[in-house]
């Protein structure tokens, strides 16, 4: 991939900070990990067993943490060697500014308010009474409802669909095939068929989230769906309707997540996690892959599991008990707490 700009190591320090210990001069055209650098190239250490990686390495220059010691290449010292490439990426990658344009097959609703600034892509429809920000880029097929609204410096990739009245803050990055607002998935059973509950809230995402393709995000049935400032959601995530999800908190892809749900800010999420409706997490709740939360968390921390979920730790200690269920004799079974224990898991 071709770079739209190159950095010296000193321009790159004047931006970012960081201590440089080497010549300012030396020129940095892109990024690349340490096996296939090369000179014009820089690249991180993320821990000490990529030592024997580093040394082989051709890389032009590398960021390292405080107290790392590196010979005969120039590097940069920072707190956090990996945020720190990421900036760097950012300035060696930066996305083409918009356009300003309309695409000829696009259509624009007379009555929508469309900034001079943005780019409309092809085939892209934006419905009456929406509102599109400055710089805002809308890639082919974007279907943008009535009256909804995207902010400032949005990037929407292909076929992404906001549905009406739906609000997407600044700078958001939305990935190809995303719905946001769809309906619900709700009704009432009545003589043995069911009764669909129409969905009147709306989606609200706050500024600087990030959407991964073909992630769905229902709007609320009364209220709305809210998803704060810095969320990062993966590829193929279900949000239910009504869900309330904090700020800066990060879920991995194929995670479900049923309606009503309220998650805390700072959280994490790994993926193909599972949360039944109703439930509530505290802040920085770290949630492993593949888990299957059916109760409230209030407490932060990790937690772990499907037999069921329990504290982090305990569940190990049930996990390795489940594990020697099959081998010759009885598996230990400790005092009469860790009984009390096994038996508070298995309910």
């Amino acid at each position: 991939m071709r770079t739209a700009r190159s950095f010296s190591l000193g321009e790159l320090v004047d931006c970012l900070g960081g201590e440089l210990r080497g010549s300012r001069e030396q020129r940095i055209v892109q990024i690349a990990p340490l096996e296939s650098a090369g000179p014009e190239h820089i690249s991180f250490l993320a821990r000490e067993a990529l030592r024997d990686a580093l040394s082989a390495s051709r890389a032009g220059a590398v960021i390292v943490a405080p107290g790392a010691a590196v010979e005969g290449r120039a590097h940069i010292v920072a707190p956090n060697p990996y945020a720190y490439f990421i900036r760097v990426a950012a300035l060696l990658n930066p996305d083409p500014e918009p356009e300003g344009s309309v695409h000829a097959s696009a259509f624009v609703h007379a009555e929508a308010r469309v900034a001079a600034s943005a780019e409309i892509g092809p085939f892209v429809s934006v419905d009456r009474g929406a509102c599109i920000g400055e710089r805002v880029r809308l890639g082919a097929g974007c279907r943008i409802g009535a009256h909804a609204a995207i902010g400032d410096d949005s990037r929407l990739h292909a076929n992404v669909c906001v549905y009406a009245h739906c609000v997407i803050g600044m700078r958001a990055v939305i990935n190809a095939g995303a719905i946001v607002g769809s309906d619900g998935f709700g009704g009432a059973l009545d003589h043995g068929r069911w009764i669909k509950m129409p969905h009147i809230g709306r989606v609200l995402i706050g500024d600087d989230v990030e959407i991964g393709a073909n992630t769905t995000i229902d709007r609320g049935a009364m209220a709305d769906t809210v998803i704060c400032d810095g969320v990062k959601l993966d590829n193929q995530i279900q949000v239910g309707h009504n869900v309330y999800i904090g700020a800066h908190t990060t879920i991995a892809g194929c995670t479900g997540i049923a309606g009503s749900t309220r998650i805390g800010a700072h959280c994490v999420i790994g993926g193909a996690a599972r949360f039944t409706g109703h439930l509530e997490l505290a802040e920085r709740v770290h949630v492993s892959a593949g888990t299957f939360v059916t109760r409230s968390i209030d407490k932060p921390g990790r937690y772990s599991g499907v037999y069921p979920m329990s504290d982090h730790r305990r569940w190990l200690k049930s996990a390795a008990r489940v594990r020697r269920l099959g081998e010759a004799g009885s598996p230990p079974r400790g005092d009469s707490g860790t009984r009390q224990e096994d038996d508070d898991n298995a309910h």
